[in-house]
């Protein structure tokens, strides 16, 4: 099955986060299940804080490129669309706002779970929670907006 991310078109592919062409990247893989989507990522030894702890900016991290491309695929689902009919609908993130609850221990697989909340506009809404062994340790909003076809020019 493949993953939201397997549709980005090469020019948008570059994301540290979720960029399947960047190799020194999360390369993160998202898809849904049922009315939720859902990454998994196991955090690397480098990826510390404090040994056995991984790093709150991983976590940011994970919840920013989680949720924007949650939000594309949110509105492929809403207008009845396949991700890979065009016109191509990308996200860039407005607001990013994480709660961490715990610290968020390495050597286990983290799951991030994302409802969207709103879709309204060019704009969509996502909530994600990052779980570590079935337990929540760090939630986060993320208003994205779809991104111009313009982007990145002057």
């Amino acid at each position: 099955m493949k993953a939201f991310q397997d549709y980005y078109a090469e020019d948008v592919a570059h994301c540290y986060g979720c960029g399947s062409l960047n190799t020194h990247g999360h390369r993160i893989r998202t898809h849904w299940d049922g009315d939720e989507t859902v990454t998994r990522f196991t955090p690397l030894p480098f990826h510390t804080a404090v040994p056995g702890f991984v790093y709150g900016g991983l976590i940011a991290s994970l919840v920013d490129c989680h949720s924007t491309g949650s939000a594309a695929a949110a509105m492929y689902r809403s207008q009845g669309r396949e991700m890979d009919s065009l016109p191509a609908l990308r996200f860039v993130t407005g607001s990013l706002q994480v709660n961490y609850l715990k610290p968020t221990p390495l050597g286990v697989e983290l799951e991030l779970r994302g409802t969207i909340e709103e879709i309204k506009g060019r704009k969509v809404v996502v909530e994600t929670t990052v779980l570590a062994g079935g337990v929540a340790t760090a939630t986060g909003r993320v208003v994205a907006v779809q991104m111009p076809e313009n982007f990145g020019t002057n």
